[in-house]
């Protein structure tokens, strides 16, 4: 096919063949474009039917201009204009033709025209529109600030883009004119829109506004856009972090933020005082205190000032004072050993730095109390004398407004042994195991020995066990306690019986026989008195009947 030009084989198809109708592209155009992207035409064939060839042209109101033709049926010669090269692809078994990237003068009508195998002619042809998305969205003022009821603010929104439509918002919500205070107009064309605001409050458009510029591409919003209504300062508030506790007492070297806020527009400037007096060097909206002092201490407040409205408002006022903390704490006691009953033990409590104003005591965690023994006064404790249960962990808090610091003092209290016992079986049989144990109350922990009969055994743990018990075993068995540091002893004696293998097991045990003696007398007891009720009851009616008149 390369012996006609592209021009001649569009006249060549234009006389060849039956006409067949023009129904090989979709009439409900226009078909919708976007400059830079591809659109892609396709023709309405019906199914499995192959065309021997096709050409497409193209007319933007000029002239007809050939696009690409396809020639023998899908396999054959494409040839497409030089205008067109590289910007169109066309299907050689279906003949979609694909264009793109799209220009802005690519805007017109599209044909085609196909011949069949039969030899029949198939045209059609639709409009492309090729549309510029929005592009370039921005708000601009006719003022850059405005007073509250005292002005008249024009936005325009401007936008780039084919057949845009406008729309105001308010954040989130649509700006809605009413005629008055608010007026929207829209250019001609669709290039620009304005909003006027007569009069503004600071609620009117408080912000941020957005101007979104819409086409059938899409939708564009512009950059939010701010309007300054100056008013104030209103409600202003003096905060501290943290906050200032009810005592009004804050701790020594701490770190103290006070800020000062206010509605107001332009931000109020904001000037600071302490006892009355200006900080002439703090006029930022907060003020920090750092590693506190004494001399922090007094009455803080906080005046804003705006330029625009020449107003200015005076905070309430914050006051504290400034304490030190208690630290150091330290909890002395005896050092010496303590022996119950001897000695006297004294207990005080200090601090390095601070003052308390309260001071507390505790043993084991619960408060300590004064009693006969001890003595509680603010900062010492008087044990005299001291006994075994003195023994435990001491603590003292002390406390003022800012913080309570604490120690401890473990006491010590010897004592012991005393009142030794031995657990053990009174009678085993022969072969038993048999175990003996003595214990004695003691601090520090006694140590033992054993006697048996009268003479000084090996053992000298707190029990004295015998694997296997023979008769030789039977006999008297003395444990005696010790106490190293009290050097006071006890002892407790123990009689051990070892009898012959199955004499324990005859006969029911003295508890046994007790318990059911006591449980006969419970139920003959019980049938008597049943027996006492009913013949009483029975008699009732005769007596009745003989103390009648």
């Amino acid at each position: 096919m390369d012996v006609f030009n592209l021009k001649s084989f569009v006249l060549f198809l234009s006389v060849f063949g039956c006409c067949a109708g023009q129904d090989l592209l979709p009439h409900d155009g226009p078909l919708d474009g976007v400059v830079g992207k591809n659109v892609t035409i396709k023709p309405d064939l019906e199914p499995g039917e192959t065309f021997l060839t096709m050409a497409w042209t193209f007319n933007g109101g000029d002239e007809l201009v050939p696009i690409v033709t396809l020639v023998s049926g899908g396999g054959g010669v494409e040839n497409i204009a030089e205008d067109y090269k590289g910007r169109v692809f066309i299907n050689k078994t279906n003949g979609i033709l694909t264009l793109g990237p799209l220009k802005t003068t690519d805007n017109g009508d599209y044909a085609v025209q196909m011949v069949n195998k039969k030899g029949e002619t198939q045209t059609g042809e639709t409009k492309l529109q090729v549309l510029v998305p929005v592009s370039d969205v921005a708000i601009k003022s006719s003022v850059t600030e405005a007073v509250e009821l005292n002005s008249t603010v024009v936005l325009t929104c401007s936008a780039t883009g084919s057949f845009i439509t406008f729309a105001w918002n308010n954040g989130t919500t649509p700006i809605v004119a009413d005629g008055k205070k608010l007026t929207l107009t829209t250019v001609p064309l669709g290039s620009s829109s304005t909003l006027t605001v007569k009069d503004p409050l600071r609620t009117d458009l408080v912000g941020p506004i957005y101007c979104s510029a819409t086409n059938k591409l899409g939708s564009e919003k512009s950059a939010p856009f701010n309007l300054s209504v100056s008013y104030g300062p209103e409600m202003v508030v003096l905060a501290a972090t943290p906050a200032i506790p009810a005592s009004m007492v804050l701790r020594m070297d701490g770190k103290l933020a006070l800020s000062c806020t206010t509605q107001s527009s332009p931000p109020a400037t904001v000037a600071w005082h302490h006892n009355g007096a200006a900080l002439a060097k703090e006029t930022a909206a907060s003020l920090v205190l750092e590693k506190l002092t004494e001399a922090h201490s007094g009455n803080y407040s906080c005046v804003a000032n705006n330029a625009k409205t020449l107003r200015s408002v005076s905070s309430k006022v914050i006051q504290f004072t400034v304490m030190q903390a208690v630290s150091g704490t330290t909890l002395t006691g005896p050092t010496e050993t303590l022996l119950a009953g001897k000695q006297t033990a004294n207990l005080s409590c200090q601090a390095t730095a601070g003052k308390a104003t309260t001071q507390a005591w505790f043993k084991d965690g619960k408060p300590l109390s004064p009693g006969d023994r001890v003595s509680v006064l603010a900062d010492k404790v008087s044990i005299k004398p001291v006994q075994k249960g003195d023994n435990g962990e001491y603590r003292c808090d002390l406390t003022n407004a800012v913080n309570t610091d604490s120690a401890t003092y473990k006491m010590v209290v010897n004592y012991g042994p005393e009142a030794a016992a031995v657990e053990a079986e009174e009678a085993v049989e022969i072969n038993d195991v048999v175990k003996l144990t003595c214990a004695a109350m003691s601090m520090p922990a006694a140590t033992y020995t054993w006697k048996f009969n009268g003479t000084k055994t090996a053992v000298t743990t707190a029990e004295y066990l015998i694997e296997k018990a023979v008769y030789k075993n039977t006999g008297m068995y003395t444990c005696e306690a010790h106490n190293a540091v009290t050097g006071l002893s006890v002892s407790a004696m123990h009689k051990l019986s070892v009898k012959e293998e199955g004499a324990l097991d005859e006969g029911l045990s003295d508890g046994a026989i007790a318990g059911i003696v006591i449980a006969v007398l419970i139920v003959l007891a019980a049938a008597i008195a049943g027996a006492v009720y009913f013949q009483r009851q029975r008699t009732r009616p005769y007596e009745a009947a003989s103390q009648a008149p």
